[in-house]
């Protein structure tokens, strides 16, 4: 049994990916098993059997995104619906699904055709986790047609899909505002993300990016999270808004904000990791020059020092 450990941004797992072209581009039936373990919760298993030479299972377990204040995991029938649409003809739903996991899928990879579109649908299958999470959301959001109204203003939607790090989301008329208390383990950490936060300001009030949501950051909870408890709203860096309207959700573009928010926290842990190692190399770099400038120096004195003594 394999165990890899991976994260990304993107809708496909990469390493889940590889996988199943290996197992579609392999010449003879091969017996394996796989654990990946992804950011987050998120787990896959994939199995073959030689004694099944063209098919494979794959299995998936995943946090799901709830309205409560605490992870639960199920899927819904819309959620379920959603996955039968994905590759229709290649892709089963397996009823009971592996023990340990939420949902078990039949790959027949002899409905896959060797073509260029290949590649595509097992991409598309790679793609099956983002696809459930971006349904949920949508379907959290469509649902949620009539809010209660305190006191003139729209009651926020607190949305939980990691553990601590609770989103909101405020439908209003004409727009809705998702809104991110940001948390982060070092000081460091909240320095790098600050400045972050106020390049994405920048950038949006540049007009460089007219079409992108606008962005805000505040250091205080912004007047929409009024009323929520304390323990969500404490934070050390701070709270970051984005303005998302009609034409943000339009179309395709629907797809592409869902995934963007879903995965805003994660993309800031990602440039303050990034942010560090680039400035330790950096660091490191500038004590090798100082270390090679000081020792050629003594060296020189050295020299000079013996030439002295000689004459």
């Amino acid at each position: 049994m394999k165990k890899t450990r991976t994260a990304c941004f993107e809708r496909a797992s990469p390493a889940l990916k590889q996988i199943l072209l290996q197992l579609y581009c392999a010449d003879k039936p091969l017996e394996v098993e796989h654990n990946l373990h992804e950011f987050g919760s998120l787990q896959y298993h994939i199995q073959s059997y030689a004694t099944e030479p063209h098919h494979a299972y794959l299995s998936i377990s995943t946090p799901v995104l709830s309205t409560s204040s605490s992870i639960i995991y199920g899927f819904s029938r819309p959620n379920l619906q959603t996955v039968k649409k994905i590759c229709r003809e290649v892709v089963e739903i397996i009823e009971p699904a592996r023990a340990g996991y939420q949902l078990t899928l039949k790959i027949d990879f002899t409905k896959i055709p060797r073509k260029r579109d290949a590649e595509k649908i097992i991409t598309d299958i790679s793609s099956v986790q983002a696809a459930i999470l971006s349904s949920q959301l949508k379907q959290i959001l469509t649902t949620v047609s009539t809010q209660e109204i305190t006191e003139g203003a729209y009651k926020p939607i607190k949305l939980v899909y990691h553990p601590n790090e609770p989103f909101y989301v405020v439908k209003q008329p004409t727009k809705l505002t998702a809104v991110f208390p940001i948390r982060l383990k070092e000081d460091s950490d909240v320095v790098i993300a600050k400045a972050f936060f106020q390049e994405l300001v920048d950038v949006g009030r540049s007009g460089v990016c007219p079409k992108a949501p606008s962005c805000y950051w505040s250091p205080i909870p912004p007047p929409e999270l009024r009323g929520e408890s304390m323990k969500d709203l404490s934070t050390n860096g701070g709270f970051v808004s984005f303005d998302i309207f009609a034409r943000h959700v339009h179309g395709k573009k629907l797809d592409k904000t869902v995934w963007n928010l879903l995965n805003f926290n994660a993309l800031v842990k990602y440039h303050v990791k990034c942010t560090k190692g680039f400035v330790q190399r950096r660091m490191r770099s500038r004590l090798d020059s100082l270390v090679e400038q000081t020792a050629g120096s003594a060296a020189h004195k050295q020299g000079r020092w013996s030439t002295y003594r000689k004459s």
